[in-house]
């Protein structure tokens, strides 16, 4: 079915009901719900960042069950060799030639798990995935999904054994989301749900109306179609450039920057402001959307210097500051 065709109000009742369903699985973590489906929007990857037991793995489960696509986790170790995320040529004696086998990478959703505890080979084979949507193997190269989000997790307790993401990884990963514990309350609440799914009276079933790819590609069609007047680009630009002049802006931010952000942030802010945009029914981007989104934009694409790590400063200040000085429109 032709992208362009596809009823816009039925797929945004159709993006409801996944939102409502992911909220009803996934208790007390509505940030991280809507920024998969940013994320899922805008074409883009998540890095998700908080302590184990957050249903980080089971958030992009959901997903898979609520929408037309296969769901892959992999978990990275300092063992793993990028063979074991992109395939491999295998010798097939009966035919006298090489197959290729294809690996884990091949699917539409991807969950790396603990994706700083893989060595450095392994961490570029999924640059090249993420960036390119393809792999190479040998001289072949293998196109990927037309649909591939991979959200990466990391462990913010643990660094002992770990391989820290160089920034060029880092830029690829469209929002770097941050989750915590849930309150006493929700507590209560994953507290039941496990219960009851443990006598199996609720089951992980997707929503009675499920996305399927078409859908979705729709969806992030109408999405590009969201009105961003001129003053708002210029809004996004202006952040975007404050984090490279930051001295033009604020003495803070001069003195804690040691390297800005990239052009790719500013279409990073962009696409998801439209998508927040379009996820709340509106036609338009308001400079609220880019100010909600701006944070998880920007803050793995910051880096601070010396003086700012000797002050315990964090990029979540730097960016803070950042909403505080340029002006908005």
């Amino acid at each position: 079915m032709d992208v362009v065709t596809q009823p816009a109000d039925t797929i945004l009742s159709a993006f409801y009901a996944l939102r409502a369903y992911l909220n009803e699985q996934i208790l007390g973590q509505e940030n991280l719900v809507e920024r998969l489906l940013v994320a899922l929007l805008a074409d883009g990857h998540l890095l998700v960042e908080g302590p184990p037991g957050l249903a980080k793995t089971r958030a992009i489960k959901a997903l898979a069950q609520g929408i037309e696509a296969d769901f892959q986790r992999v978990q990275f170790t300092p063992d793993l060799l990028p063979s074991d995320l992109t395939g491999s040529d295998i010798y097939r004696p009966e035919q006298g030639s090489f197959h290729f086998q294809a690996g884990p990478l091949f699917h539409n959703l991807i969950l790396v798990d603990e994706i700083n505890r893989a060595p450095a080979k392994v961490q570029s084979a999924l640059l090249e995935a993420m960036a390119e949507h393809q792999i190479s193997v040998g001289a072949a190269t293998y196109p990927l999904p037309r649909m591939f989000l991979v959200m990466a997790t990391q462990n913010p307790i643990e660094h002992e054994g770990t391989y820290p993401l160089p920034e060029a990884q880092l830029d690829r990963f469209m929002l770097h989301t941050l989750v915590d514990y849930p309150d006493r309350a929700t507590t209560l609440r994953i507290m039941e749900l496990s219960r009851r799914e443990a006598r199996k009276e609720t089951e992980l079933t997707p929503p009675h109306i499920a996305l399927t790819q078409a859908q979705v590609f729709a969806a992030r069609h109408a999405v590009l179609e969201i009105t961003l007047a001129d003053s708002v680009a210029e809004y996004i630009a202006a952040l975007v450039e404050a984090t490279r002049i930051p001295k033009q802006y604020s003495p803070k931010l001069a003195e804690w920057l040691r390297w800005g952000a990239s052009p790719r942030a500013a279409i990073a802010m962009e696409r998801c402001a439209r998508a927040l945009a379009w996820l709340d029914g509106r036609d338009y981007v308001t400079p609220e959307d880019v100010q909600a989104i701006a944070p998880d934009v920007l803050r793995h694409r910051l880096l601070l210097n010396y003086t700012a790590q000797a002050h315990g400063v964090t990029t979540n200040e730097c960016v803070l500051e950042l909403l505080r000085q340029v002006p908005m429109p």
